[in-house]
């Protein structure tokens, strides 16, 4: 099963462990061995789930966007020492190419969408953020969306 996760950055240390709970509980609910969890290893729900698939014996692929990939994606100043590691365990990491070139370029929602047979949320429901625009797309795609959101989590610090 091919699951993608998307989610607000900027948690607080309650929501934070509220939804790692829960992203626990949503990916023991898949058998190891054909769980393959994608996503950008953005910081917060992005890097827990990829975390979670690993320690529950899943495989992980990233997505690299256009930009990050010319700015330090892949290590050096730009990239955290987790997102290097997560990289660097992830089975295949999809670097995006160029809209120059023909590419999808920082387009990380279509192609995301386009890899994945579910999308976990993990969002508040706070239309017009990137979060909501991944949501849309999966649905208009007739994806299985699963939201997190559990009750006493706050909504992201701006």
């Amino acid at each position: 099963m091919r699951v993608g996760i998307v989610g607000h950055e900027g948690l607080s240390e309650i929501s934070e462990i509220l939804i790692r709970g829960e992203l626990w509980r949503l990916v023991t609910s898949y058998g190891a061995y054909d769980l393959v969890g994608i996503g950008t290893l953005a910081e917060g729900p992005e890097r827990w789930f990829a975390q979670a698939v690993l320690d529950h014996g899943g495989k992980i692929e990233a997505i690299v966007s256009a930009t990050a990939g010319r700015i330090g994606a892949f290590g050096g100043p730009g990239c955290s020492r987790t997102r290097q590691r997560l990289l660097n365990e992830a089975n295949a990491v999809h670097r995006l190419a160029p809209l120059e070139v023909g590419g999808l370029g920082d387009d990380t929602c279509g192609a995301l969408v386009s890899m994945v047979e579910e999308l976990i949320a993990v969002w508040d429901g706070t239309p017009d953020c990137p979060a909501a625009r991944v949501v849309e797309a999966a649905e208009r795609a007739g994806l299985y969306v699963q939201v997190v959101w559990p009750d006493g989590c706050e909504s992201p610090r701006p």
